[in-house]
């Protein structure tokens, strides 16, 4: 079974100190490297997204002066800048496939974004067969949500593995987990997996 890892928005503008920090963020960067670290071969294909934002207009709304923090947010993760690059806890050696989302529009889902052949995340797991998917990253009531939901869109059974994702709020990431479990989705924990796997 092909299988991939889908690694949401681990980037400098979305973990501690940066202008959408997600409490946790740092951790997870930590905890995602370390799984990469101990499991890299167990995946296929291994796809890391950024929000990769224009520094010039709102970004199709994107960008607000008084942002909602819900479909309106502060500047953040613009092209080019140390906001927009990984998070350096984040060790992406492993990763096969880079993809950049939101030049000019809001994108929430890794699937609205390119790699840097210009493929899109679906075009990548239909030629490389993919089948499942473990997604990790943040955060969880954002980009996690929209990317795991699209990937169940796309026919891929998803995994999130829960002690890799982090979120905005709790109750919002409460309620997105539940929204993925009942599309689909299995919710279990990376460290668990290890040992369910070689069961």
């Amino acid at each position: 079974m092909t299988r991939a890892l889908l690694i949401v928005d681990v980037q400098n503008d979305v973990t501690e100190g940066g202008a959408l920090a997600v409490a946790g963020g740092d951790a997870v960067a930590s905890a995602v490297s370390a799984h990469l670290a101990a499991r890299a071969s167990d995946y296929d294909v291994i796809v890391a997204s950024r929000d990769w934002h224009d520094a010039a207009g709102d970004n199709g709304g994107h960008f607000a002066d008084a942002p909602d923090f819900v479909d309106t947010w502060p500047v953040h993760c613009v092209a080019d800048t140390a906001g927009a690059a990984y998070d350096p806890l984040f060790v992406t050696d492993a990763v096969t496939h880079h993809v950049r989302k939101g030049q000019g529009v809001p994108a929430y889902s890794m699937f609205e974004g390119a790699t840097d052949d210009g493929r899109s995340v679906a075009a990548v797991l239909s030629e490389n067969g993919v089948l499942t998917a473990d997604v990790v990253g943040l955060a969880t009531d954002h980009c996690v949500r929209a990317s795991a939901l699209d990937a169940i869109a796309h026919g891929v059974h998803v995994r999130i593995l829960t002690d890799l994702v982090a979120g905005v709020g709790a109750e919002s990431s409460e309620a997105a987990l539940a929204e993925l479990a009942h599309a689909g989705a299995e919710l279990v924990s990376g460290a668990s997996d290890a040992a369910s796997d070689s069961a």
